[in-house]
């Protein structure tokens, strides 16, 4: 699923980059929790929960029904 998901993510990454931030994958769980360190621009952003929640992880559950949760990691 890993690569399920690294996919998903390159088609992110642009509108990320876009504002001076990027997504980096760290892990995926068995249970379907996907880990992203949000970098640059986007881990200092004070609407970078929103930007996980409500457009990574709706993104990734979306085209990858197995995806259960998006964590932030630091």
């Amino acid at each position: 699923m890993k690569e399920k998901v690294e996919k998903v993510l390159q088609e992110i990454r642009p509108y990320l980059q876009a504002e001076g931030g990027d997504v980096e994958l760290v892990d995926v769980t068995q249970e379907g929790v996907v880990k992203l360190k949000l970098k640059g621009a986007c881990g200092a952003c004070p609407m970078s929960t929103y930007t996980l929640k409500l457009g990574i992880e709706q993104k990734l559950k979306e085209k990858i029904p197995e995806v259960k949760e998006v964590e932030q990691v630091f």
